[in-house]
């Protein structure tokens, strides 16, 4: 089992910056890729990016492309989404999510790959 537990989500003004984290407890870390998903009020679930086990591949959804960078410590059983020019469009709840059964990194931005997942974290940019 993996526990995982968002931070760092609030409001910020459109332009702006903000830094999520995801902190695990539970089995060894990395053995999980890392996701970061968000959902829209009354929207699917819609990737944003992941990142390999131990931190080599990223990939991106294409909204966020340029804008955000995840980052992962094994060290700190610890994945970052560092969100720069944020758009109100960017306005969802965030929620970190870990995996470990498929073995390509391209699968993992199915959320459907994914066993665990966070509580999620509000991000609300004002325009």
């Amino acid at each position: 089992q993996v526990q995982l537990v968002e931070s760092g989500g609030g409001v910020v003004q459109a332009g702006g910056s903000l830094r999520l984290s995801c902190v695990a407890s539970g089995q060894s870390f990395s053995a999980y890729v890392m996701g970061w998903f968000r959902q829209f009020p009354g929207k699917e679930r819609e990737f944003v990016a992941g990142v390999s086990k131990f931190g080599h591949a990223k990939m991106y959804g294409d909204s966020v492309k340029g804008r955000f960078t995840i980052s992962r410590d094994n060290d700190q059983n610890a994945v970052f989404l560092l969100m720069n020019a944020l758009k109100s469009e960017d306005t969802a709840v965030y929620y970190c999510a870990a995996g470990g059964r498929a073995s390509s990194l391209s699968s993992y931005r199915n959320g459907d790959e994914y066993d665990y997942w966070g509580q999620g974290t509000q991000v609300t940019v004002s325009s």
